[in-house]
Formats: C-alpha cells, sequence, structure tokens
C-alpha cells in the first residue's frame, strides 16, 4: 500500500513539474518572441514599480522564467526550481488580485498581451500557485517521511518502479 501512494505521489509530482515548467517555457517564449517593451507596458499598467525596474524586469523576467520552466522540466536543482517558481507565482499573483480589486481592467501580461485579469485568470494563476507551493513544500520534505526528498530518493524510486518485488529477497 505504501508502494503504490509513494508511486503515485511520484507521478503527481512529475506531472504538476512538468505541467508548470511548460507553463513557464510558454510563457517565457511568448514574451521573448514580442518586443519586450509590449511587456513593461503590462508590467507598467499595474502601477508599482520605478520606470527604471519595469525596464529591467521586462527584459530579464522572461530569461528567468525560460530558465526556471526548463530546470522544472529537467528536473535538475528541484528545490531552487519549485522554491522560485512559488515565489514568482505568488508575487504575480498579489498583484493580479490587487489590480481586479481595485476594478482596473489591465492585461495581466502573464502570456502577452491581450489577456485581460478576470475570475479566470486568477482561477488560473492561483491554482499554479497552489501547485507550485505544494511541489516546493515536496522538494524539502525528508525521504523517510515520503521516499521522495532529494535526487537520489526520486531516482531510488523510480527504479524500484522497474524492478518485480521479488528481485531484491534472497534465498
Amino acid at each position: 500500500m505504501s508502494s503504490s501512494r509513494s508511486k503515485a505521489i511520484w507521478w503527481l509530482l512529475l506531472v504538476l513539474r512538468l505541467a508548470l515548467g511548460g507553463v513557464f517555457v510558454y510563457a517565457a517564449w511568448i514574451k521573448l518572441r514580442e518586443p519586450w517593451l509590449l511587456f513593461a507596458m503590462s508590467i507598467d499598467n499595474y502601477h508599482v514599480l520605478p520606470q527604471w525596474a519595469v525596464t529591467a524586469l521586462a527584459r530579464t523576467l522572461p530569461w528567468g522564467e525560460l530558465a526556471l520552466g526548463l530546470l522544472l522540466i529537467v528536473g535538475r536543482f528541484r528545490r531552487i526550481a519549485t522554491v522560485g517558481v512559488a515565489a514568482l507565482l505568488a508575487v504575480f499573483f498579489t498583484m493580479m488580485v490587487r489590480a481586479y480589486l481595485r476594478g482596473d481592467t489591465i492585461d495581466c501580461g502573464c502570456f502577452g498581451p491581450g489577456e485581460q485579469i478576470g475570475p479566470l485568470t486568477l482561477l488560473r494563476d492561483g491554482s499554479m500557485l497552489a501547485a507550485a507551493v505544494f511541489l516546493a513544500v515536496m522538494s524539502f520534505r525528508g525521504r523517510k517521511s515520503t521516499g521522495l526528498g532529494g535526487e537520489a530518493s526520486f531516482t531510488r524510486l523510480a527504479g524500484a518502479s522497474q524492478e518485480s518485488p521479488a528481485a531484491g529477497q534472497t534465498t
């Protein structure tokens, strides 16, 4: 029972990690293929940063999203990647909720221009934030509690699923 539960958790973590990684890579790609000034206008609409910070963020954030997305997809530096994604999504979600509650009708800037903040964008980003926090928490769990604590335990669990139950027994 514990082994099947561990496998289910492993698969859930893998699916969430790949999905969030894919979303971050896609969001970065959309922003990088457009002129950076379009993304800068979306950031500036939130009215939180000075102009120099808007410019710096518009030029660098898509590259950071791309790096974090790729780290999630390939499964390297899981703790750094999951905490980074969770932190970014927390900031994004906070700013979106703030703008929505103020009644601002602005683009969220999530996937380039043209996506206005509304209940569905808040639901989508809130769900991604919850998934990212779950992944971050699970990346810090010890091996003894779930068997999914670090790189070695992920490899061990994946290898265990390929072996037969009797493979490790001696006669």
